[in-house]
C-alpha cells in the first residue's frame, strides 16, 4: 500500500500537467505570504509557517484525495495557537500539542466522523465563502496602499473628517499604491490577451512589482524595508536543519496539553471539512471529496508538522480558492505549491525577498473579490429570504467575530428556516363544497414530527363549528409523533361532541410501518 501511495506522489498526470503547473506557481505565490503571516501572527517563528505550508503540500495532498483543496497553517487558529503557546510556556511543548491533535485527527477518519461537513446547509458554505473574500480584502488594503501600521485608520485629537483624510494621505505610499493599482490591472486584463495569456498572470505581477519597485529606489515613490517579502536566508545545510524544532515529550502527562490538543484537533477538522464543503462547490467539474481520508490526511500532516517544529495546518480556503481560480485540475498542483516553497526556502530566499507585497496583496483582492462577487449576492438574493438571510448573515458574523462562530451563528439561523419550513408543509388542507354542505379535508405530510403539533393544532381548531365533516388522511405518512397522534384524537373527541361528522383514516398509535409489515 505504502508502495502504491508513493508511485502516486511521485507520478504525474501530462494530460493535467498544463493546467496544474501555473495554478500551483499562483498558490505558491499566494501561500508563501500567508505561512509568514500567519507564523508571525501565531507568535512562532517564521520557518514554521513555511515548513508547514511545504508539508500541507508534500504531505497532505499525497495522501488526500480532493483534487482542488490546498492545506498549510490556518488564519482562523492563530489566536489559538498565540494563547496556546503562552500558557503553555515553551514552543516545543506546544509541539506536542500538534503532534497528539494530528493523532486524535487520524483517529476520527478512521472512524469515519467526516460525514459531519455534509450537514452544514449550502447557504452558510457560500456565506463562508463570501466572508473570506471580504476578510482578505479588508486585510489587504493596508498592504496594497503601504501602510504598515494600523494606526494609519486612526486619529487621535479629532479634527473630523478632514484630519481622517489627513492621516490616511500622509500614510500611503504612492509607489506601494501604484505597483497594487498596475498589478490588479494586470490580473484582470492580461488573461484577456491572446497569446500572452498563456504566462500566469500572477507571475507578470510579481515580475512587474519587482521591476517598479527596482525604478522607484532613489525617488519619492521608493518602498521601504516593510514593504518587502522577508523569509529567513540559509546559506548552509546546518544552517537550514538549525531551523527545525523537535516536540518534547517530556511533558506528555500534561493536562494543559491535552487540552489544547484537543481543541486544535476539533477545531481544525471542522475548519477543514468546511473549507472541503465549499471547494468542492467551487470545482468545475463537481468533484466529491473522500471527507475521512481528508481527515486522516491531516492528521497525519499535523503529526508531521508537529514533529519538524510546524504549525497546525488545515485546508484553507484562500489557497484553495485561489487554485480553483488559477485553473488547477488535481492534486498535484497542492504538491508542486509545496516543492516551490521548499525551493525557495532553500535556493532563492534573496530573491523571494525582493517582491513587494503590494504584488501579493493585489492576487489576493482579486482572489476576495471574486469570492465575494456582487453576483453571488444577487443569486442568493433569487433564492428566496430562505437563502438569503442565513447567507448574509453568516458573511456578517464571520466579518465581525472569527470563521468558526460566524458559521456557528449562520447554521442557527439556517435551522430556524429549516424548522420554519418544516411547520409549514406539515399538512394541506381543502375544503369541498356539496350544495353548501363543506367537508375538510386535512392531508398529513411523509413525517409528521412533534414540531408540527401547534401548527396541525391551530389549523383544526380553526376550522368553523358549522362545517359538515372533517376527514383527516394519514395514508401518506411514514411516520407521525405521537404528540400529534395526542392531538388528533383530542379533535376527534371534540368534534363528535359537537355533532361533527370526522374520519381519521390510518392513524393510531402504533408504528404504521409495522402495523403493514
Amino acid at each position: 500500500m505504502l508502495g502504491t501511495r508513493t508511485s502516486a506522489f511521485l507520478q504525474l498526470s501530462k494530460r493535467d500537467l498544463k493546467y496544474d503547473f501555473p495554478a500551483s506557481v499562483v498558490v505558491f505565490l499566494v501561500a508563501l505570504p500567508l505561512c509568514l503571516g500567519i507564523a508571525m501572527a501565531s507568535g512562532a517563528p517564521l520557518f514554521a509557517g513555511i515548513i508547514t505550508g511545504i508539508i500541507g503540500g508534500l504531505v497532505v495532498a499525497s495522501i488526500s484525495k480532493s483534487p482542488l483543496s490546498v492545506s498549510g497553517p490556518a488564519a482562523g487558529l492563530t489566536v489559538i495557537v498565540l494563547g496556546a503557546i503562552e500558557k503553555l510556556g515553551a514552543y516545543e511543548t506546544f509541539l506536542l500539542a500538534v503532534v497528539i491533535a494530528g493523532i486524535i485527527q487520524l483517529i476520527l477518519g478512521i472512524i469515519k466522523a467526516g460525514m459531519i461537513g455534509n450537514y452544514f446547509p449550502s447557504a452558510v458554505i457560500l456565506g463562508m465563502l463570501a466572508a473570506i473574500g471580504i476578510t482578505i480584502i479588508l486585510k489587504q488594503i493596508p498592504l496594497a496602499f503601504g501602510m504598515a501600521e494600523n494606526h494609519a485608520f486612526e486619529f487621535d485629537n479629532g479634527g473630523g473628517i478632514a484630519a481622517f483624510s489627513n492621516t490616511i494621505l500622509e500614510s500611503i505610499n504612492w509607489g506601494v499604491t501604484v505597483i497594487c493599482i498596475l498589478s490588479l490591472a494586470i490580473l484582470i486584463y492580461w488573461p484577456k490577451i491572446k497569446g500572452l495569456n498563456k504566462i500566469p498572470a500572477p507571475l507578470m505581477v510579481v515580475a512587474t512589482g519587482i521591476a517598479l519597485s527596482a525604478l522607484f529606489n532613489g525617488t519619492a515613490t521608493q518602498l521601504s524595508s516593510n514593504h518587502y517579502v522577508m523569509i529567513p536566508i540559509v546559506d548552509s545545510f546546518q544552517g537550514f536543519t538549525e531551523l527545525f524544532i523537535l516536540p518534547d515529550f517530556t511533558q506528555i502527562f500534561n493536562k494543559e496539553v491535552w487540552i489544547i490538543a484537543f481543541t486544535i484537533a476539533i477545531i481544525a477538522s471542522l475548519e477543514t471539512l468546511l473549507s472541503i464543503e465549499a471547494i468542492d462547490k467551487l470545482d468545475p467539474l463537481k468533484r466529491n471529496t473522500p471527507t475521512n481520508r481528508e481527515l486522516m490526511a491531516q492528521g497525519i500532516g499535523n503529526m508531521t508538522s508537529g514533529f519538524l517544529g510546524g504549525l497546525p495546518l488545515t485546508s484553507v480556503i484562500v489557497r484553495s480558492s485561489a487554485n480553483v481560480q488559477a485553473g488547477g485540475r488535481t492534486r498535484q498542483s497542492a504538491m508542486l505549491h509545496g516543492i516551490w516553497l521548499l525551493l525557495a526556502l532553500i535556493a532563492i530566499p534573496t530573491v523571494i525577498n525582493l517582491i513587494p507585497l503590494a504584488s501579493l496583496a493585489a492576487i489576493l483582492l482579486h482572489t476576495g473579490y471574486k469570492l465575494a462577487s456582487p453576483a453571488l449576492f444577487k443569486k442568493m438574493m433569487r433564492k428566496g429570504l430562505d437563502q438569503f438571510i442565513p447567507f448574509a448573515i453568516t458573511v456578517l458574523a464571520i466579518v465581525f467575530t472569527d470563521l468558526l462562530m460566524g458559521v456557528g451563528i449562520g447554521i442557527v439561523v439556517a435551522i430556524f428556516y429549516i424548522i420554519r419550513a418544516n411547520m409549514q408543509n406539515a399538512f394541506k388542507m381543502e375544503i369541498q363544497d356539496n350544495q353548501g354542505a363543506h367537508t375538510y379535508i386535512m392531508t398529513l405530510a411523509e413525517e409528521v414530527s412533534f414540531l408540527n403539533k401547534v401548527p396541525i393544532q391551530q389549523k383544526l381548531y380553526s376550522i368553523p363549528k358549522n362545517a359538515e365533516a372533517i376527514y383527516i388522511n394519514g395514508r401518506h405518512s411514514k411516520f407521525i409523533d405521537k404528540d400529534v397522534i395526542e392531538v388528533l384524537k383530542d379533535f376527534e373527541l371534540n368534534a363528535i361532541s359537537k355533532g361533527i361528522a370526522i374520519q381519521l383514516d390510518s392513524i393510531s398509535y402504533k408504528n404504521k410501518l409495522t402495523t403493514e409489515k
